[in-house]
């Protein structure tokens, strides 16, 4: 897909989003505020990242260490959200909900999709030991708390929005640990076929030789 078409594709998606159909539907409930608005709200800055990729300018790349800072900005921007006051001001101000809507796809979503890439290894590695321990002590703290943490929200909805948290990193813990200690994927199979029939040519043509 071409840049233009890929920004256009953004700009529509943020706009079902945060038109009052998509947008109180998905902020009715604490559960798809948390674990549906926000996701897609990210998804569409990193789709942003993808288009801009090719025109990010050197000073920002050169300045994006290891992409530490985007990281950085990644951790301290869902952290924010996650607080129950957050929510509470998104429901209440819809001037406050706009920024959540710019803030989300802009200050997380696209240092995620531009940041990532230049993390090594045992960075992204320590991103994930954090943010999913993280993200379940959060659903954790819903589900445990004897009142309601969001003025907005009924109690069952909070409990349900606990365990929808605690499911969702239990999910991204299984697909890390899978990724990262089995490794296994259709990327790797091709590529592991690929070497195998390398190795298989040269020995043949070692052979041949051998035998003239």
């Amino acid at each position: 897909m071409s840049t233009r078409r890929l920004l256009i594709a953004a700009c529509g998606f943020w706009l079902v989003l945060w038109l009052p159909p998509a947008r109180s539907a998905l902020e009715s409930d604490m559960a798809l505020h948390m674990a549906l608005q926000m996701p897609l709200l990210i998804v569409l800055g990193v789709l942003l990242a993808a288009a801009a990729r090719h025109d990010e300018p050197r000073w920002l790349a050169s300045a994006d260490w290891l992409g530490i800072p985007g990281i950085v900005a990644v951790v301290l921007g869902t952290s924010f959200w996650m607080l129950p006051l957050a929510l509470d001001q998104a429901i209440a101000d819809f001037r406050f909900d706009l920024v959540k809507f710019l803030t989300l796809p802009i200050l997380v979503g696209m240092p995620l999709g531009l940041s990532w890439r230049r993390m090594p290894p045992l960075g992204r590695a320590f991103i994930w030991a954090n943010f999913i321990p993280k993200l379940g002590a959060v659903g954790g703290l819903y589900l445990g708390a004897p009142t309601r943490l969001c003025a907005y929200y009924r109690i069952d909805q909070q409990e349900l929005a606990g365990w929808t948290l605690i499911a969702v990193a239990i999910a991204l813990g299984i697909t890390w640990f899978i990724a990262a200690f089995i490794g296994w994927t259709p990327s790797c199979a091709q590529q592991a076929s690929r070497h195998s029939a390398e190795g298989a040519g040269r020995q043949r043509a070692f052979g041949g030789a051998s035998a003239a």
